[in-house]
């Protein structure tokens, strides 16, 4: 019997194939991959031959056609990114938000920046937030898992997606995650139940579930966020609002930082980019710069 689902966990050569309406399939994969040398990965449609509907196992016999792989987390057919800070406690670190979008930015993928705690904002608060990445064209939801606030955003955000969902310790996350999916503990404790391995949940990258087609995926060890490779003339490409600006520069490379009649500088002094991601971009460029060095 032939299905189609989606891995939403691989552990220990074996791979969890969830099913909508059906349910989660322990699967091994078949020798053609390895001659192939290719690696199913989490997140990837695939065909599944059926060996048990009671015991839910089977094959995986075929990988569809993926639409993106990330490197990390590893995982394929990403939609989207929702990265989540606090207005406060902690307060948001600007820096390590600034990392993870070029990290997107780097491999294409569309990022929703999340504030939560927005009931700890002091007035202005979120306007100065909404500020310094409104001129980027990202979008943005503030919420409050403690009251409940912006949930319903949130859901229509990821419905019908495959989402990473990031953030540091502290900002709330799986608070927001147990509000958007309660079942999603229970799901979760199931597969790690069926594989023995309990303990070792975080290590493994793993999709949950949320309903229909909805899949999120959260992504521990988020606090040092390191730089993909990029080269240091391609980091001003991952500022978005630096593009409109950049043309006009006196120097076709401009790097937006020493140079004379730089009209990147010009916006920063007129108010028009956001002197914290400017402040960011040069510390990046700077990090970029002296990491070649070794």
């Amino acid at each position: 019997m032939d299905m189609q689902g989606k891995i939403i966990k691989g552990i220990a050569g074996f791979y969890y194939v969830h099913v909508p309406e059906t349910g989660i399939f322990e699967c091994k994969a078949k020798g053609i991959f390895r001659k192939e040398k290719v690696k199913p990965l989490v997140g990837d449609n695939v065909r599944m031959d059926v060996i048990s509907l009671e015991e839910k196992t089977g094959n995986v016999t075929d990988i569809l056609p993926r639409e993106n792989v990330l490197v990390r987390p590893a995982v394929a057919n990403v939609d989207q990114a929702l990265v989540i800070f606090a207005v406060d406690r902690p307060e948001p670190n600007f820096n390590l938000l600034d990392r993870f979008l070029v990290m997107m930015e780097s491999q294409q993928v569309e990022v929703v920046v999340c504030f939560n705690k927005q009931d700890l904002a002091e007035e202005g608060e979120l306007c100065r937030l909404a500020g310094i990445y409104q001129a980027s064209g990202y979008r943005m939801v503030f919420a409050s898992a403690a009251r409940e606030e912006g949930i319903l955003e949130i859901r229509r955000i990821l419905e019908g997606r495959t989402t990473v969902v990031a953030g540091p310790s502290g900002v709330g996350k799986s608070s927001l995650i147990n509000l958007l999916q309660p079942q999603a503990q229970m799901e979760t404790g199931a597969v790690s139940e069926k594989a023995g391995r309990g303990k070792h949940t975080t290590r493994h990258s793993e999709l949950i579930h949320i309903e229909g087609q909805t899949y999120i995926m959260d992504t521990p060890g988020f606090s040092s966020m390191y730089l993909p490779k990029v080269e240091k003339e391609a980091l001003k490409g991952y500022f978005r609002e630096f593009e409109e600006y950049g043309e006009g520069c006196r120097f076709l490379g401009c790097s937006h930082i020493h140079e004379p009649d730089c009209k990147v500088k010009e916006a920063l002094c007129q108010g028009k980019i956001s002197s914290v991601r400017y402040e960011n971009y040069v510390l990046l460029y700077e990090e970029l710069k002296n990491s070649r060095k070794y």
